[in-house]
Order: C-alpha cells, then sequence, then structure tokens
C-alpha cells in the first residue's frame, strides 16, 4: 500500500542502524536474521503513520517502533521453539538455523532491547510507554499460553477464541497504534480510540489469516495452506464448523482432528468440505466485517482531520482484502 512506503522505509534504515552484529556474534546474528527474513512490520509502521497522522514528525516515535518490531520478533522466535516449527516466513527458524539455547537466549536480549530503546524518551513518555509495553507484552504471554492450552481441550468456545488471538495478536497491534498516539502528545480519548481502532483491526487481522491458512493462494500467502488443519488448531473456523454442522458431519469434523497421516491433503481437502458446506467459511468472513466495522466506528471519536481517517479506513480495508 503506497501509504505504508515511507514508514517503511525509514524503518528498515533504522534497523539496520540499530541491529548491528558485534561480539559475541552467537548472540546478536539470529537477532539481524529473524527481523531481515521478511514480515509485513505492520505494527511499527502503524506506530510511525500514528503520530503523524496527529501531525508531529514520524522519526519522533522511532525508537517506539523499533521496540515494538522487536518485540514481535522476539515472540515469533520463542513461539517456533514452542512450535517446534522448521520454518518462518519461507526460511529456517532460528532455533532450526543455530539451536534451541540460541533461540533462547537472542529471544531474551530482544526483548531487553526493547525496553532499551524507551530509555531515548523524557521520563514522563518513558513511563508511559514503558507501562502501556509491559502489560502489553504480559497479555501476549497470556495469550501464547490460552493457545497452547486449547490444544489439549476438546470444549473451547468461540468467546474463548476471541479471547486468545486478542491477547495474542490484536492488543500488540492496539498498542503500536497507541505507542504514536503517546509520543505525539494526543489527548487521552485520541490515545484510547487509536487503542481501540488497532485492537479491533488485530482481532479482525488474525481471523483474516485464519481464513487464508485454509482458503488462501500458496503463491501469495508464504506459508503452506491448510497448516492450522494439519496441526489441528481450533480456529474459528473450525470452531463455527463444529457448531454449525449436524451431527454426523461434526463427528467426522472431530474425527478428522484426531488424526495425522503422513500425506495430509486428503484430511486438508474433507476439513475445507466441511468449513464450506457448514457455513463456516462465510460466517469466518462476517465476523471479520464485524471487527473491521467496529474498529471504523471508533475512528469517529478520534480527532483527526477526515482525509486521515478516510485513509485509515482504507487501510483497514487493504489488510482484511489481502492474500498474503
Amino acid at each position: 500500500m503506497e501509504l505504508l512506503k515511507k514508514y517503511n522505509l525509514a524503518l528498515s534504515e533504522e534497523l539496520n542502524n540499530t541491529l548491528q552484529i558485534k561480539e559475541p556474534e552467537q548472540l546478536y546474528e539470529p537477532i539481524q536474521y529473524i527481523v531481515n527474513i521478511g514480515g509485513k512490520r505492520l505494527r511499527p509502521i502503524l506506530t510511525l503513520l500514528t503520530c503523524d497522522f496527529f501531525d508531529v514528525d514520524f522519526k519522533k516515535a522511532m525508537p517506539a517502533a523499533l521496540a515494538v518490531e522487536l518485540f514481535h520478533n522476539f515472540s515469533l522466535i520463542h513461539d517456533d521453539i514452542m512450535d517446534n516449527a522448521p520454518l518462518r516466513r519461507g526460511k529456517e527458524t532460528v532455533h532450526e538455523k543455530w539451536d534451541i539455547n540460541t533461540g533462547i537466549l537472542s529471544g531474551d536480549a530482544m526483548l531487553i532491547l526493547a525496553y532499551q530503546l524507551f530509555e531515548q524518551y523524557e521520563a514522563p513518555l518513558f513511563r508511559e510507554l514503558a507501562k502501556l509495553f509491559s502489560k502489553t507484552a504480559m497479555e501476549v504471554c497470556e495469550g501464547q499460553q490460552y493457545d497452547v492450552d486449547f490444544e489439549d481441550r476438546d470444549n473451547v468456545t468461540i468467546a474463548e477464541y476471541i479471547k486468545m488471538i486478542d491477547y495474542k495478536t490484536a492488543v500488540l497491534l492496539g498498542a503500536a497504534m497507541k505507542m504514536g498516539a503517546i509520543v505525539a502528545g494526543a489527548s487521552e480519548s485520541c490515545k484510547e480510540n487509536m487503542y481501540r481502532f488497532g485492537r479491533n483491526l488485530g482481532i479482525a487481522f488474525q481471523l483474516q489469516d485464519d481464513y487464508l491458512d485454509v482458503f488462501g493462494d500458496p503463491e501469495s500467502f508464504g506459508k503452506q495452506v491448510g497448516g492450522d488443519i494439519i496441526e489441528n488448531k481450533k480456529t474459528f473456523l473450525y470452531l463455527t464448523a463444529l457448531n454449525e454442522s449436524e451431527a454426523l458431519q461434526a463427528e467426522e469434523l472431530e474425527h478428522l482432528y484426531t488424526i495425522n497421516p503422513k500425506d495430509p491433503s486428503d484430511k486438508i481437502k474433507a476439513v475445507t468440505r466441511i468449513f464450506n458446506e457448514s457455513g463456516a467459511a462465510e460466517k469466518t468472513q462476517a465476523e471479520i466485517s464485524k471487527y473491521t466495522k467496529k474498529a471504523n466506528e471508533v475512528l469517529g471519536r478520534v480527532d483527526i482531520s477526515e482525509e486521515k481517517r478516510t485513509a485509515l479506513r482504507e487501510f483497514g480495508e487493504w489488510l482484511m482484502k489481502r492474500t498474503f
């Protein structure tokens, strides 16, 4: 999206300057590696954009944006270790390329570096940013624990699933935008409404990710389509299909989520068919629209120009129509 290019360029340059490889190389090289293997960088870009939209030079928000990006990538390194994932963004994960100990230690160092970046702000700003960052980091950990817990539970509800993705994904998106507003010196109500905009958009974003995991184009999605089905993840699609299916079809779906065939292609096809026939695919798209609409409603209470409000709405629409 054209709107985001200037922020992305400035962010890339600053990341290269900040993440220099130094001694001991085994600690710093994996940090540079994970940050540079791609990814959308939406969260830090939104920190810069929000600051800019409140008429303050977006470069003032750069340390906060870098902290958000480092924290996000720290969580990915540790998630990959927990999931025993071999690939991230089509490349070897850190623990595969090096080893588990390196992944844990480099991840820890990223979290510390993220906190250090806030030290570039004056005391009152540092305090407000660090307080939001700590709260968000703890919620992300809670979301990850809910996700782990759900693997062994057969009675996960849709409400519980929404709470899990809210904590694991959405709160960081909301915090990223609120940080931009904090740095810009926006009013309390504007800070809170930007947070709520980002958080609702974050839920829609994760639901779209779940949808693309099943129905996306493998070429543009960048991950194996059907990965959640192979891993028996209890996504919104799965839980909705279970609730909406006739008894026999629900039994078939539950059975499919107990098997791990060597060649999962037939399993993926069968589950995808149930997601379509039960109406779960359609309901997931409706849920994505619902949270995007909620995000847009909040924007009406933010003190920015109509032009900027429209740009944010268009950004949300673009995000939900993405194929990657």
